[in-house]
C-alpha cells in the first residue's frame, strides 16, 4: 500500500484529492497539512511513501519548501500539484528536489499514475512539455549554446519577474509575497542585471516572448 500525505492550504481542495484517491486499490491518504509547518512536522513523524504538495500555500514558497523536506528527509519523494502550467514552474521544482510535476487540470486523470511512479522511484512530467523541460535544464537546445537568461535567477528573484511581468507594483509584490519593498526592489534590481534589461518593459517584452505568463491568469505563487 503506497501511503500519502497530502499538503494543500485549502481543505475543500484535500476532500476533493481524497475522494479522486478513494477507490484505489493500492494508494491511500495517511496524513493531511494545510501548510507548510505542519507538512514538515507531518513528514518528520509519519511513514511516508510519498507526498503530494500544493505550489501555493502561504507562508514558506512551495520551492523553499521542497528543498527543506528534501534536506530533513531525502528519500521522501515529492509529487507537486500545482494550479500553473509545468512550463512555468516544473523546472524550479525538480531543481529543488521533488520527484514529479503535475498540473492540477489533469489530475483527476493523471494523479494515481503519478503518485505510483514517484513512489516507486520514477520522475513524472507530463511528455507534452518533456521537450521545453529539456530546454530549461540543459540550459541549451542542442543545436545553439544559448543560456535562457531567466534560468539564472534564483527562485525568488523569478517569482518577483512574474509578477512584475504580470503588471504588480513592489509594494503589492512585497505585501504578496510577505517582503518589504526594499527586497522586493532589490530582487527586482538583481534579476535585471543577470538578464541584462535596462528597463520593465524589456523585461515584460520578454516574459511574453518565452511564455513566463500563466494564461490563464491566475494570481501567481506567494511566500
Amino acid at each position: 500500500m503506497i501511503r500519502i500525505l497530502i499538503v494543500d492550504d485549502h481543505a475543500i481542495l484535500r476532500a476533493g484529492l481524497r475522494h479522486l484517491l478513494s477507490e484505489s486499490a493500492d494508494i491511500v491518504v495517511a496524513g493531511e497539512a494545510g501548510n507548510g509547518v505542519d507538512a514538515l512536522a507531518l513528514a518528520r513523524s509519519g511513514s511516508w511513501d510519498a507526498m503530494v504538495l500544493d505550489m501555493t500555500m502561504p507562508g514558506k514558497s512551495g520551492i523553499e519548501l521542497i528543498k527543506q523536506i528534501k534536506a530533513e528527509n531525502p528519500k521522501l519523494p515529492v509529487l507537486v500539484l500545482s494550479m500553473y502550467a509545468e512550463d512555468i514552474y516544473a523546472v524550479r521544482a525538480l531543481r529543488a528536489g521533488a520527484s514529479g510535476y503535475l498540473c492540477k487540470d489533469n489530475a483527476e486523470t493523471q494523479l494515481e499514475q503519478a503518485i505510483r511512479k514517484v513512489a516507486a522511484g520514477g520522475l513524472y512530467i507530463n511528455p507534452a512539455v518533456a521537450e521545453k523541460l529539456a530546454v530549461e535544464v540543459l540550459g541549451t537546445t542542442g543545436t545553439s549554446a544559448e543560456v535562457l537568461p531567466h534560468t539564472r535567477l534564483s527562485d525568488r528573484e523569478y517569482q518577483v519577474l512574474r509578477h512584475i511581468a504580470a503588471g504588480l507594483g513592489v509594494t503589492e509584490i512585497g505585501r504578496l509575497l510577505n517582503l518589504s519593498v526594499k527586497t522586493v526592489s532589490t530582487h527586482k534590481a538583481h534579476a535585471m542585471r543577470k538578464m541584462g534589461f535596462a528597463n520593465t518593459s524589456e523585461l515584460i517584452q520578454y516574459a511574453l516572448r518565452h511564455d513566463l505568463l500563466d494564461q490563464k491568469g491566475d494570481q501567481f505563487p506567494v511566500g
